[in-house]
Parts: C-alpha cells; structure tokens; sequence
C-alpha cells in the first residue's frame, strides 16, 4: 500500500479537527475579515494558525505516544491542572452548542426557505436529528459521514472561490477609504478572529480523544510519524478553506458599502444573498450548501467531542464512580444530557445570547495560553519517551505562541475593563 492510500485510510481525528474549527471562524470572521479588510487579513489568517499549531498538534503526539487522552496528561501533572481545563469544559457545555445550533438554524431556514418556524423548534429538529447519528452511528459513523460532508464542502467552497475569482472584483462605491485595522474596532476584530482561528485552545483536548477513539478502531494501528501526519493534513485544510472564505468576502463585498449584520444567522443570510447577487442565481445552491454544510459539520464534530470529554474529564476527577466511562450508554446519556441543556439555553436565553457568548470567549481567551502551557508540560512530562518529546523548534514556537495568547489575553481583559 502507498505512503498516501496509508494516509487516507487513517483520516480520521485530523478530518475531524477540520470539521469542527470550520464553523463560525471561518464562515463569519474570515468572511467579514476580506468584506470590510481586504486581502490584508490573510496575514492575520496564516499567523493564527502557525502560532496555534503546536497546542493542538501535542493533543495528537500525547496520544498517539502514551495510548492516553490529554485530560489523563493533565491529571498526570496534578488535580489543579485538571479543575482548569474542567472550568473551561463547564463553560463550553453551556454556550458552545446553543451558539453553534443556533446559526446552523438560521442557515437550514435560509437554505430550506422555510417560514413559520422558530430558530428554538429548528434547533431542536437538529439536536434530535444529530444525536440520533452520534448515538447510533459513534466515533465510525462520525468519520465516515464527514469524509463526505467535508468533501462536498471542500467541492462547494471551491467551486465557489473559483467563480468569485473569475467574476472580478466589484467596483468599490465611491469615496470609498480602508477602514482603519488598528483602531479599537480594528483591534478587538483582529482578536477575534486571531482568538477564534482556527478555533479555541482547549479543542487539543477534544482532538486528542478522537485519537483515542482512532487507535480503538484501527487494527493496524498507526505510528506517530503517521498520526501527525493525518493531523497535519487536516490542519491545513482548515488553514486553506479560511483563505478560500477570506477571499470570497473581499471579491464580493469589500468596497461595496454594504452594512454586515453583527448577528451570525443575519450575516449568513446577507452572506449568502450577496454571493448570489454577485454572481448570479444559479450559484445559490453552491453557496447555501457550503454554508450550511460548514455549520452543520462544525455542530456534529463539537456536540460528539462536548460530549466525549464531558465523560473524560469526569472520569479523571472522580475515577472511583464508575457511571463516568466512555461506554455506550453513558456516551448515549451524555449526548442527550448535552442537546437539553443547550436547546433549554436557546429557549429561555435567546435574548442574552450575545451574552453568554461573550461569557465564553473572555474564558476562552484568558484560559488559551495556561491551557497551551499545561498542553506543553504534558508532552515534556515523565509518561513521554525523549524520543517522542517535540523538537527545540517546536518547543520555540509554542512559546512564542503562548506570548501572542496571552498578550491577546491580557488586551482583551484591558478593553473590556477600562
């Protein structure tokens, strides 16, 4: 079998990692990054990615070396570390789905042209409908239908950039001028989409537990060299489709005047029909099903890894209960468990979503370097063969990773503040 047939029969938590940070990072923020920015931002873009690399690439080394998830590596080190990365989980159980079901609804509406139902009883159609694919399906079904669902994104996204490429450029309105990048709006933009790029720190934990889930169901189980690998692939796929969306958005927005909605499901819809009046009506099903399928791949991957390290994290706390394993039933509960939950929150807090939202981005931003910093002790640790232990250069640019976080951290907190 060749080097590249290996590598993508073993696609699978890279793929997955792909599925999951191509959401609203890419969608909404590398979309509006090109509409009000320009090209420009594509240096913001590719240096979120490069900086971030080495905490989520650890979540896969850690794994694929000790046969243990990152949560277990962090326990290794001590309780506090572990009551950390529980207090950021705490957070994510309570906003990240309801965020995330909550745009999906609003495009499936868009995308269905369905009218007379509310985003709270089509969020709802989604937490049945995927949970029923996560309980039924687990971690096999969840990579194999996402080598389709991420294909046809990939296709769609393509076809798509390919058109607004060859359309042109529109014509900026007159008097149009550059909005200004490093002014307070231009800033707190740029922390978003750097913070968000290619997604949240803490995710290395989830990717980390598909490895896991990978070696379960592998007989030949791969090595190190070609975990990474597979990972890598999937990174820079996430990488390449953030730029593809960024261009997207300069092609067809940037200079035209138009006002962007600060609300995901209106700007996805504003998206969406600008696209189409841009390049014609016959490019709409491209572009509302790359649109959706970003989401809905993003809802998939999210709610199955809440779920799985929802059980993991809680199995390492309190290993003696034995209710919290990754067995099925308890795997069944806890998806479940996670769709009420959230759907409740979309119920009874649609107003303050915004909110909770904001709730969830201050402790990831403030959690993103501490938890880099835990991710980097884990593969130094005792339980990690020197051999195995990433390179000085890595070892260099997750430090300087950690720097860029916390600087972002620390200015977050300024503007927030004063």
């Amino acid at each position: 079998m060749s080097k590249f047939r290996r590598l993508i029969k073993l696609v699978g938590p890279g793929l997955l990692f792909a599925s999951m940070a191509i959401g609203t990072s890419h969608l909404v923020l590398s979309t509006k990054a090109g509409a009000q920015y320009g090209w420009v931002m594509v240096i913001p873009i590719i240096l979120a990615n490069v900086l971030k690399y080495p905490f989520f690439e650890f979540g896969v080394r850690y794994t694929n070396v000790t046969h243990n998830s990152l949560i277990q590596g962090y326990r290794n080190l001590g309780k506090s570390y572990l009551w950390v990365y529980a207090l950021v989980t705490v957070v994510s159980i309570f906003t990240l789905l309801a965020a995330l079901y909550v745009v999906t609804s609003g495009l499936l509406i868009n995308l269905l042209k369905i009218s007379g139902i509310s985003i709270s009883m089509t969020a709802l159609g989604l937490f049945a409908f995927i949970s029923t694919l996560l309980i039924i399906g687990r971690y096999k079904f969840l990579e194999n239908s996402l080598k389709v669902v991420i294909s046809i994104l990939f296709v769609a996204l393509l076809v798509t950039t390919a058109m607004v490429l060859y359309k042109g450029q529109i014509e900026p309105v007159e008097n149009f001028q550059r909005p200004e990048i490093f002014n307070e709006v231009g800033i707190l933009f740029l922390i978003s989409l750097m913070g968000w790029m290619p997604t949240a720190v803490e995710a290395s934990g989830w990717v980390s537990l598909w490895s896991i889930e990978k070696l379960k169901a592998t007989e030949e189980k791969p090595t190190v060299k070609e975990s990474l690998s597979e990972f890598n692939l999937g990174y820079f796929m996430t990488a390449l489709l953030a730029i593809f969306f960024l261009i997207i958005g300069w092609m067809t927005l940037y200079g035209s005047g138009t006002e962007l909605s600060g609300n995901a499901v209106v700007f996805a819809d504003q998206v969406v029909n600008l696209f189409t009046a841009h390049i014609g009506n016959w490019a709409y099903i491209f572009i509302a099903v790359a649109a959706f399928a970003t989401m809905f791949s993003t809802c998939m991957t999210a709610h199955d890894a809440i779920a799985r390290v929802s059980l993991d994290v809680l199995d390492k706390l309190y290993p003696n209960k034995k209710v919290f394993t990754q067995k099925s039933s308890s795997f069944a509960l806890t998806v479940l468990l996670m769709a009420l939950i959230n759907w409740i929150v979309i119920t009874l807090f649609s107003a303050n979503m915004g909110q909770l939202v904001a709730l969830a981005t201050f402790v990831s931003f403030v959690m993103a370097p501490i938890v880099g910093w835990m991710n980097l002790k884990a593969v130094l640790g005792k339980d990690m063969p020197m051999a195995y232990r990433p390179k000085k250069g890595l070892q260099g640019l997750t430090y300087v990773g950690m720097v860029f976080l916390s600087l972002f951290a620390l200015y977050y907190c300024w503007v927030l503040w004063f």
